[in-house]
């Protein structure tokens, strides 16, 4: 379902390449990750007991170096390829879900969501926060653009998420 999902986004990405290069004209920065991060897909975001738990399958976000020695040493047959096509790579060995508590002062930070109902206003614009509120709304909206299929990088303190921020996948 999640490939399905993939190739789907992918043909999306494609038809708004357009409408999305002058914002991506700007640097891409890496997401710095700690012991205390973890990156994920939601799948879910639901309010239990008062306040809200993110469902989300832990994956491992490789980039740069680190992703070229994954890439080789999991893929086969990768022809001319020396590391991933995009200078990224994800492994997901285990597809269990973790409920994470959301705190209510958590800061979202989203590259790329649908603003307005149109394509037009896909434009990328790095770490754009937004409130939680909003980005319930948000990722409950899949029209044109489902949130789902993003990695997130979960900052967690106390057993509790207090950063998400979406990374934005070419």
């Amino acid at each position: 379902m999640r490939k399905k999902s993939a190739l789907i986004m992918i043909m999306m990405m494609l038809i708004c390449l357009p409408v999305i290069t002058s914002a991506s004209a700007v640097e891409y920065v890496e997401t710095p990750v700690s012991k205390e991060t973890v990156t994920a897909y939601i799948s879910n975001l639901e309010q239990q007991a008062g306040h809200l738990v993110i469902d989300a399958d832990e994956i491992q976000w490789y980039e740069g170096d680190a992703a070229k020695v994954v890439f080789l040493e999991r893929e086969q047959d990768t022809g001319d390829l020396e590391g991933p096509p995009d200078g990224y790579y994800i492994t997901n060995d285990s597809v269990e879900e973790v409920a994470y508590d959301v705190s209510e002062q958590v800061e979202v930070l989203l590259q790329i969501y649908d603003r307005d109902g149109t394509y037009e206003g896909m434009d990328i614009v790095w770490n754009e926060s937004v409130t939680l509120d909003e980005f319930k709304t948000i990722f409950e909206n899949s029209d044109l653009i489902d949130l789902s299929q993003f990695p997130y990088h979960l900052s967690i303190q106390d057993g509790v998420v207090v950063q998400i921020i979406q990374q934005f996948v070419p």
